[in-house]
């Protein structure tokens, strides 16, 4: 029997009307552009900036341009899976991770989805990526060292448990080789005062986030690490959330009256990823193509590290962001945003890596503008006058090259100088315990090296940290434990280093 038309309209009607019952029209959108990781979507009225979207087949995404006709989103997964046509339905929530104490040990990407296989991970607590920095009022003052086991670091560039401390430099100039190293040494800390590790990987590929993870395995350092990884291969938008997500989680820690060191490896990739999306959500270009707020996008991100006050839990959280320059050119646009945003940075520089001097710390250029407030009173006694001795040692150095007679006092500051250089030599994967560190400056600073021909330098460090171990544990331990450099201790220490005269024999 034929349908007539009245009834094929009363049909579409009601199904219309069962439509509307189950979903608000303005709470739905409809996709009308679609590729290269954006959508743009019809309707949305109420939509949030940096509200989820959900696109079906498994896709989310994030609302990014409020626009007036349609919204720019950027999806957080395939978009072969959306298409021209496709509903889209507001989820009511701002992007936000779930966060818990078992994601000690685990990698996760910037959604906090397990990677590593090994099994789920139960939420705690939900925890927004994007949140306003605590205020003054909330914080207190930097003055609690944070030992990153690096010679170079701990007595001239030292860093404070709530400090953002850059580290910058050219590709394969050992950045992540510092920052690992900060994250193994936590391990020469009693508990109580080790800081739980965030590393984030933005861009990098993933067999050397691999590598990465499989350092921090082998040193056992996985035990207090969480792994943020957002590889080159994955869409610019997970880049993006990556750093806030790693924030977030560092903060849920915080929060909790716990010391958090995160780093962020690196940040230029995460200001590409950026620029990448804004250019397809047809955002202004500005200097260098980058948007005009992508100063606002690491400052939100890194004014997050502070020392909270004691009424707060006194958690802290360091952050240290990394950044790649090319051609040691500092003053490009996203290294001079980020030297303004930190406070200090340490320099890395190739020519000093290509000479073999590594760390290749630039004692010139880099600088922690915490300073002796986050150090333990002793090194600061020990390493006090080492920047401006090595600043003189190069510029005195210089001379010399020319060949100009020097006198008696500049040949022996030429001769202290190559000596201490040689002595904050460091090798990767080596992080000292500060008793030891002050033991090796205190003998390159009170001229117990100065006999020492230059190339047993490393000889001598390595059979004196030999020598304590094995004859003097108990001393060492005492230093380890000291605050300041007391007489009684500064004797024991030269009685020592008198006595390891004796037994040092050149390799």
């Amino acid at each position: 029997m034929a349908i007539r038309p009245e009834e094929i309209t009363s049909i579409i009607k009601q199904k219309i009307a069962q439509f509307d019952a189950q979903v608000d029209i303005s709470e739905t959108g409809t996709v009308i552009q679609v590729g290269d990781g954006i959508a743009r979507v019809h309707g949305l009225k109420n939509v949030k900036s940096s509200e989820l979207v959900d696109f079906g087949n498994g896709v989310q995404g994030m609302a990014l341009n409020l626009e007036y006709d349609n919204v720019g989103c950027v999806l957080m997964g395939p978009d072969h899976l959306v298409h021209e046509g496709d509903i889209v339905k507001r989820t009511g929530k701002v992007i936000s991770i779930g966060v818990s104490s078992q994601m000690i040990g685990r990698v996760v990407n910037p959604l906090g989805k397990p990677l590593d296989g090994k099994g789920e991970i139960t939420a705690e607590k939900t925890m927004p990526l994007d949140i306003v920095a605590p205020g003054i009022i909330d914080r207190q003052p930097v003055k609690q060292p944070l030992q990153t086991g690096i010679k170079a670091i701990d007595a001239m560039i030292p860093i404070g448990k709530g400090q953002r401390e850059l580290i910058i430099g050219d590709r394969q100039t050992g950045k992540t080789a510092i920052a690992v190293d900060a994250i193994i040494n936590q391990k020469n800390i009693p508990e109580k005062e080790r800081c739980i590790c965030i590393y984030v990987a933005v861009g990098q590929k993933q067999s050397t986030v691999a590598q990465v993870i499989k350092t921090l395995s082998d040193f056992g350092a996985m035990d207090y690490t969480v792994v943020v990884s957002a590889t080159a291969s994955d869409p610019a938008s997970l880049l993006y959330i990556a750093p806030y997500a790693g924030c977030a989680i560092g903060e849920y820690f915080m929060w909790q009256g716990k010391d958090v060191l995160i780093v962020y490896d690196d940040l230029s990739k995460h200001a590409q990823a950026y620029r990448e999306m804004s250019l397809l959500l047809r955002r202004p270009p500005g200097r260098e193509a980058y948007p005009g707020d992508v100063f606002y996008l690491h400052s939100r991100l890194l004014e997050r590290a502070c020392k909270l006050s004691n009424e707060n839990g006194g958690g802290s959280l360091t952050a240290l962001p990394i950044i790649e320059t090319q051609a040691n050119d500092v003053s490009a646009y996203i290294p001079t945003n980020v030297i303004s945003i930190t406070d200090g940075q340490i320099y890395l520089e190739s020519n000093l890596f290509l000479s073999g001097i590594k760390p290749a710390i630039n004692v010139g250029l880099s600088v922690s503008r915490v300073g002796g407030s986050a150090q333990r009173k002793m090194m600061r006694k020990v390493a006090g006058t080492l920047r401006i001795d090595l600043s003189q040692y190069q510029e005195l150095a210089g001379f010399a090259q020319f060949g100009s007679e020097l006198d008696k006092e500049s040949q022996r500051q030429i001769a202290r100088g190559k000596r201490m250089t040689e002595l904050l030599k460091q090798h990767q994967y080596t992080p000292l315990k500060v008793g030891e560190e002050v033991w090796v400056l205190y003998a390159g600073t009170h001229g117990y090296l100065d006999t020492v021909p230059v190339e047993q330098v490393q000889a001598y460090e390595k059979q004196l940290l030999a020598f304590l171990h094995a004859q003097h544990a108990k001393a060492l331990e005492e230093l380890q434990q000291a605050n300041e450099l007391t007489e009684e201790l500064e004797q024991k220490m030269v009685q020592i280093l008198e006595e390891f005269k004796t037994v040092f024999k050149e390799a």
